[in-house]
């Protein structure tokens, strides 16, 4: 006999307004908490410095995760000149120092760089593997270890102002993977005065907006009660940036048992990930192709 699950089976997203000083694991357990949801998952870390939009999925929704992880996010953050860290950030001990500072001009004419299909290395500080053992890890043990490029797309990148001759404020829409860190520590190498993030926030994840997230606070004083469940988004909103097909009563039935379906009134193309709906709910999200979706995923009623 299988297992039962602890909790209650609730589905859908919470969007979280995280706070600077706590991890990514440590808002999905509180949020697991607060609804005694029997599962939960977040789109897409933080670092535990870091403010904004943090996306947790509960129950069902949790299948919609890797299309909130790879879609395209939105970071509004500071860069300190004039200081390496450890880590990228000012969490990190300073590594070398320069009086160097540079033009709004020349900060302009460096941005090029940054945009398009770039190439970037991880921090040294950060969850990427390296032999099994996260980098992190070993970089807290003082071990120096080679991290290998990784292709990033980055949509968007401007300065939005200069506080000061020390900082530089950007905006920066980029794909999954992206290292905002990684960003400033080069920005400020290939400017030649060094450079780390003084903050950073997230504005925005795929469909979700940190200015409507909830707070922590709210949901310490919300929890296990009926207007914390008032907070929580369908499922179907993870599925917002993927064409939606619905399904016929047939293809309902063969999509529910996990069986390539009849979808109908698609913006789909062949290949392409879609979703079906039936009777305005999701069933299931897995690839199109001639005028069927085959499921990777099905949703439970």
């Amino acid at each position: 006999m299988a297992r039962q699950r602890k909790g209650r089976a609730v589905s859908g997203w919470l969007v979280v307004d995280k706070p600077a000083g706590i991890t990514s694991t440590a808002v999905v357990n509180k949020v697991k908490w607060a609804f005694q949801a029997q599962k939960a998952g977040h789109a897409g870390t933080l670092d535990p410095a870091a403010t904004g939009v943090l996306a947790v999925a509960l129950g069902e929704a949790t299948k919609t995760v890797p299309y909130i992880t790879d879609a395209l996010k939105c970071y509004r953050f500071r860069v300190r000149f004039g200081a390496a860290t450890t880590t990228d950030d000012a969490e990190g001990t300073t590594l070398a120092t320069s009086d160097m500072r540079p033009t709004d001009a020349q900060i302009t004419a460096a941005l090029p760089a940054f945009r398009g299909e770039i190439q970037q290395v991880p921090p040294q500080f950060s969850a990427v593997k390296i032999d099994g053992e996260r980098a992190y890890d070993l970089a807290r043990e003082g071990e120096t270890v080679d991290i290998a490029a990784r292709p990033l797309w980055v949509e968007s990148l401007e300065m939005l102002g200069r506080p000061d001759a020390d900082h530089s404020d950007f905006e920066m829409v980029c794909g999954k993977g992206g290292y905002v860190r990684a960003i400033a520590r080069d920005l400020g190498a290939m400017l030649g005065c060094l450079g780390h993030v003084a903050w950073l926030r997230r504005t925005w994840s795929g469909p979700f907006d940190a200015e409507a997230g909830i707070t922590m606070d709210e949901i310490d004083r919300l929890a296990r009660s009926p207007a914390l469940d008032a907070h929580l988004r369908p499922l179907e909103q993870g599925l917002a940036d993927l064409p939606e097909c619905r399904a016929t009563p047939e293809g309902a039935a063969r999509l529910r048992n996990g069986n390539p379906g009849l979808v109908l009134s698609s913006d789909a193309q062949y290949g392409d990930p879609a979703w079906a709906s039936f009777d305005g709910r999701a069933l299931a999200v897995g690839i199109y192709r001639a005028g069927e979706l085959h499921p990777s995923r099905v949703f439970a009623d």
